[in-house]
């Protein structure tokens, strides 16, 4: 199995590893597990997102390379610094698990799981493969780390494309619906691969395409066994490994000096979007976008969270043309869609003055707790009088239980909380 080591900063820890045997051990570094594609000089780096595997980019890696065959392991061990094949004209991909899911090793503490950590996981592998320059591209969490590569290493960068992004921390705040609601309780309530299966649908793809007739079959039936089939041979996900990324979406920042480095790089960049995604809204990708002017051009399809699959032609078309563009090295001017808000103003972002923006910054910051509070309200009135959500409550941590200790519900409340604050001791 083809494995690439990443050095920790501590000389040991303790790591759950996604083995046969999905025992814990002591190991000095991260293993990432990772498959490459296809042979030839142009390299693309792929980074899944939230809870996601290495798999995920399927519809992408079979329309870049033309099989969906990984390489063979013998066949990459004869490759010197990556290898450019024999054609001198195709591509090669490599598409990985992020640390905390599938194959790849999984950190029990939630601070080893940062988008900029993850970021380095990134780089790493590059190295490991000998791939000096790649095409990076990233979906949903897989497009923040990418953002940070980017920003770290922007000399290694070709392009960069950005599928379902959002700018993190309230930004991954979903949309507030009965639809998303019902989604979230039933995230909640699946243990099985059959149920987390009929969630992550609802989650991945709008109702019109899951209705659609393929044959005798709906794409829902057809999909539902195919996401059963991959679960199982996955496992579901690790709550270390669960809770561990959804940190590190929650605490993922661009900066505005990160902004201007990928600004000022010289690649260029595509923020493709599902309109209909209830997961990462597309107003917050449009306004990175439109922060990433004039290198940035925004691809609007008929989707939801998981357009990749959804729209997978016109993602790979987007994908294509992208990196067409930067191999004939078309100037920002000619590859953008985007309006420049800015024009005139002699600033690459908006002349709203530091202090301005700490105060909207901090105005932000309360309209996301807020949300959250009203959230978790709603969510705690709903499921109160069911026991089996007492493990899910404890999982998430929720802040404000502690509202309800004056209800009814006062001495059950307060098990919880008492629960949550051991559990919070142990981790």
């Amino acid at each position: 199995m083809p494995y690439c080591e990443v050095a920790k900063d501590q000389t040991t820890a303790l790591y759950h590893h996604n083995d046969d045997h999905h025992n814990h051990k002591l190991n000095s570094s991260i293993r990432l597990f990772y498959k490459t594609y296809g042979r030839g000089p142009t390299k693309i780096l792929l980074i899944i997102g939230l809870a996601g595997t290495h798999d995920s980019w399927g519809p992408q890696i079979k329309e870049l390379t033309g099989t969906d065959s990984p390489n063979d392991e013998e066949a990459m061990t004869d490759e010197s610094g990556g290898g450019c094949g024999g054609d001198g004209g195709g591509i090669e991909v490599c598409a990985f698990d992020n640390r905390g899911m599938g194959r790849s090793s999984v950190p029990v503490t939630k601070s080893e799981y940062t988008t900029k950590t993850m970021a380095k996981d990134s780089i790493a592998l590059l190295d490991h493969l000998g791939w000096k320059k790649a095409h990076v591209f990233g979906h949903s969490m897989g497009a923040m780390i990418a953002c940070k590569v980017a920003a770290m290493m922007p000399d290694r960068v070709l392009s960069l494309a950005l599928l379902n992004v959002t700018g993190g921390g309230f930004e991954c705040f979903p949309r507030l619906d009965r639809k998303t609601l019902s989604i979230a309780i039933r995230f909640l309530r699946a243990k099985t691969p059959e149920q987390r299966a009929a969630v992550d649908l609802d989650t991945h793809y709008t109702k019109e395409f899951l209705e659609e007739y393929i044959g005798p079959n709906t794409r829902r039936t057809i999909l539902y066994q195919e996401y059963v089939k991959g679960i199982s041979a996955t496992g579901m996900q690790s709550n270390f490994g669960f809770d561990g990324q959804v940190h590190a979406c929650w605490k993922h920042k661009m900066t505005q000096t990160e902004i201007e480095q990928i600004r000022t790089a010289g690649f260029l960049v595509s923020v493709i979007h599902g309109r209909d995604d209830v997961i990462a809204q597309i107003c917050h990708a449009r306004r990175l976008a439109e922060k990433l002017h004039p290198v940035a051009r925004m691809v609007e399809l008929h989707g939801g969270h998981l357009v990749s699959h959804e729209r997978p032609e016109e993602v790979n078309r987007a994908l294509i043309e992208l990196m067409k563009a930067s191999e004939t090295k078309i100037s920002p001017q000619d590859w953008t869609n985007l309006p420049n808000k800015n024009s005139g103003t002699g600033m690459p972002f908006s002349s709203t003055s530091t202090e301005q923006r700490s105060y909207m910054i901090s105005i932000l910051e309360k309209l996301q707790f807020f949300l959250f509070y009203v959230f978790e309200l709603t969510l705690l009135k709903l499921v109160c009088d069911d026991p089996s959500f007492q493990l899910c409550f404890i999982n998430l941590r929720f802040p404000w239980i502690a509202v309800f200790l004056r209800s009814p519900h006062t001495q059950y409340f307060s098990a919880i909380l008492r629960m949550v604050y051991h559990y919070e001791g142990m981790t």
